[in-house]
């Protein structure tokens, strides 16, 4: 749907206030953008994919040869090795996994102790500190418990999943520095008549910037001169150019689509309205990293488990007089506890369901974001470029009485030929597919009215109700009343009137025509398929108009009463509606495309960008719909269900392995003879992360 006012009609005084509110909501813009701090997993924020990615690929060439040699594996099999010095190679190597992969997870670990957390890391650490100390006492004679190649086999699969891990949790950081993309590097400054071109960090407040047609407001100010139609859809949210004339705000990163204006600028840097969009996004990024993820929680209860299971396992064994045995059962046990299939469990299902998202063109980028879609009961859609198509079409044309449809339509298209306007755009192209195309002379245009220009040596004009009163050009009856049914359901209306006396400003009116911001055939759809997948509540909001919302609203059947539209947002309306609703209680994701939605796609619970939407919009969001289809949302809740689905399961694998594993290993049934030895354990260590690993793979039979 469009506007219902026309697209070279007066500013209204809802746009006005609307301008305002965006103004005050400044805060900090620059050509250097600061990122937010991305937290991450606990206990390794510092490091980033690549650390892990290049640890684990050293380790695991270091691990093999030590796998290989080891005298436990070869006696699986019946084989020996010996060679000059073979019984050093599992130390060296060993002690090379240990300091260089093992790193991350010592320095996790002791993070997490000062932060008074344990978790994962401080598990992995324990275990591999652990195996590596008893080792290295083996490999000099104080023990026999050789633990080399499992030392070096933990390692190198915890890099593994923590790798693939943190591949799926990191966001992009790109968000604000594409906010900052949307204002040109310099600005023609008019200085004593002369102009300049400087760059933009250098305007002061009170200089006067020419803005030419196409170009984009180097910061914000008044106009001073001049008039021009402004794309402010990147700000307001508004589906369509809207007209600025001498004392209207214009704001920074808007563009002038059809003139040249003149702008005394009154406000750069902090002060911005852009700047007010990139503050919330990276306040909401910020305060989105904090949550814990599922699997450390696991792990932080895991390691009490495991240090009481050890320390209990020590004393008993000590008890009975045997401090060998209670130095080989402790060990055992802290070496089974450490979660080999626990570190794969959710990162396998994260890399195979971001594999299985992006062959239907959803692509996952936070997978916290995916996992809490399955949580989610309120999904606010974005109406222009979202649920509509984002580009106007025209739907309705009605002539005067003694006028046919097809001679408005010429006749419009001609005058509107050389316009760049997107309403023109749309009006020529429809002619043009139907074969009335025409040729127009003296184009010009009428800021704030519309355009005129000759066609056939007529002169003719296409406008708004300014033009209608510039040429007291009144509509006939059945003209004016289909004109306020269409402006009542939000189109934008324009009318042809021919100039009878451009002199004594008279013109008589030919014919009428309709365009609509279209709804996207598929949008019904997917209200329908989120309604059967269970979201109790599906909401629009828009910079539109009120009567543009409420039109397309009830076109996608919204219950009154029951899925809220919200018109005339700002941004940082977006923002506050999310955050309300976040209060109330309820799990919101957020669905848009523009600059207008990356504060409300941040912080929402889920943000989704449609991927044929903005840079910044993809950037702040968690999800994006690359095919821009918004049936996929309902797709990332069968798939948020569904992986959730497997890493509880992989979970509860993990938990089972090592409440049967942790108690046979500290001997509570060695009085009947039942005891797990270390290589038992490594056994059932290495069949627990097979089963964590088939069991996700079915995550390739979720249709979307």
């Amino acid at each position: 749907m469009g506007s219902g006012d026309p697209h070279r009609g007066d500013p209204t005084h809802a746009r006005a206030s609307r301008e305002g509110h965006v103004h005050r909501s400044a805060g900090h813009i620059g050509r250097s953008v600061h990122q937010p701090r991305h937290d991450g997993h606990d206990g390794h924020a510092a490091h980033d994919p690549e650390t892990f990615r290049r640890r684990f690929w050293v380790s695991l060439l270091l691990t093999l040869p030590v796998v290989a040699t080891s005298p436990m594996v070869l006696g699986w099999f019946g084989a020996s090795v010996v060679f000059p010095g073979h019984a050093w190679l599992g130390p060296l190597l060993g002690s090379a996994v240990f300091w260089y992969g093992g790193w991350p997870f010592l320095t996790g670990g002791v993070a997490e102790i000062r932060r008074r957390a344990p978790g994962m890391m401080l598990l992995v650490s324990m275990a591999i500190v652990v195996a590596y100390a008893t080792s290295l006492a083996t490999s000099v004679g104080l023990f026999h418990l050789d633990f080399w190649w499992e030392l070096s086999a933990l390692v190198t699969i915890m890099l593994l999943g923590h790798w693939q891990e943190m591949k799926a949790v990191s966001q992009a950081r790109g968000a604000l520095s594409a906010l900052a993309e949307l204002l040109p590097d310099d600005a023609e400054r008019v200085t004593d008549g002369r102009i300049e071109r400087v760059d933009v960090a250098a305007l002061g407040v009170g200089d006067v910037v020419l803005v030419r047609p196409g170009g984009r407001v180097p910061a914000d100010g008044r106009i001073v001169d001049g008039a021009a139609e402004l794309d402010e859809s990147m700000i307001t949210g508004e589906s369509r150019p809207v007209s600025r004339s001498i004392g209207d705000r214009v704001v920074a990163g808007t563009v002038a689509t059809d003139s040249a204006i003149r702008v005394e600028v009154d406000a750069v840097g902090e002060d911005t309205a852009l700047a007010g969009i990139q503050r919330m996004v990276a306040q909401a990024q910020a305060s989105r990293g904090r949550t814990q993820v599922l699997a450390d929680r696991f792990a932080g209860a895991l390691f009490y488990v495991a240090a009481a299971a050890g320390f209990v396992t020590f004393l008993v064994w000590w008890a009975f007089g045997d401090l060998v045995e209670s130095v080989t059962r402790t060990v055992t046990v802290l070496v089974i506890a450490c979660p080999h299939a626990l570190g794969l469990a959710i990162p396998l299902v994260v890399s195979l369901s971001t594999a299985v998202a992006a062959r239907s063109g959803i692509l996952v980028k936070d997978r916290l974001a995916l996992e809490r879609m399955r949580t989610v009961d309120v999904v606010l859609f974005d109406k222009t470029g979202t649920l509509t198509e984002g580009r106007h079409r025209l739907v309705a044309v009605l002539p005067t009485r003694g006028v046919t449809e097809d001679d408005v339509l010429r006749l419009a298209a001609g005058v509107e030929s050389d316009s760049e306007h997107p309403l023109a755009r749309a009006i020529v192209s429809v002619a043009r597919e139907r074969g009335l195309a025409s040729t127009a002379t003296d184009f010009r245009a009428l800021p704030g009215r519309g355009v005129r220009a000759r066609v056939d040596g007529v002169p003719y004009a296409v406008g708004g109700p300014a033009l209608l009163r510039e040429y007291d050009a009144r509509p006939p009856e059945e003209v004016a009343t289909a004109t306020r049914h269409w402006i009542g359901r939000g189109s934008a209306v324009l009318h042809l009137v021919q100039l009878v006396d451009e002199e004594r400003r008279e013109g008589r009116v030919l014919g009428a025509l309709a365009l609509e911001d279209a709804v996207r055939p598929e949008a019904r759809q997917a209200i329908a398929a989120l309604r059967a997948e269970g979201i109790s509540t599906i909401g629009m909001i828009t910079g539109d108009s009120r009567p543009v919302a409420d039109a397309v609203a009830a076109e996608l059947g919204f219950r009154s009463g029951v899925d809220p539209v919200f018109a005339e947002v700002l941004p940082v309306d977006k923002d506050r509606v999310v955050a309300e609703l976040q209060r109330s209680g309820h799990t919101v994701a957020m669905v848009g495309d523009g600059v207008n939605d990356a504060p409300a796609l941040a912080r929402a619970d889920v943000g989704i960008a449609i991927g044929a939407g903005t840079d910044v919009a993809i950037e702040s969001a968690g999800v994006i719909l690359a095919s821009s289809d918004p049936r996929a949302v309902a797709a990332v809740v069968r798939l948020s269900k569904a992986s959730y689905r497997k890493m509880v399961e992989n979970l509860g694998w993990a938990a089972g392995y090592n409440v049967v594993a942790i108690p046979l290993a500290a001997g509570v049934l060695a009085w009947v003879g039942v005891t797990l030895s270390p290589a038992l354990g490594a056994i059932l260590m290495s069949a627990s992360t097979i089963v964590v690993a088939l069991n996700a793979q079915l995550l390739r039979r979720v249709e979307l």
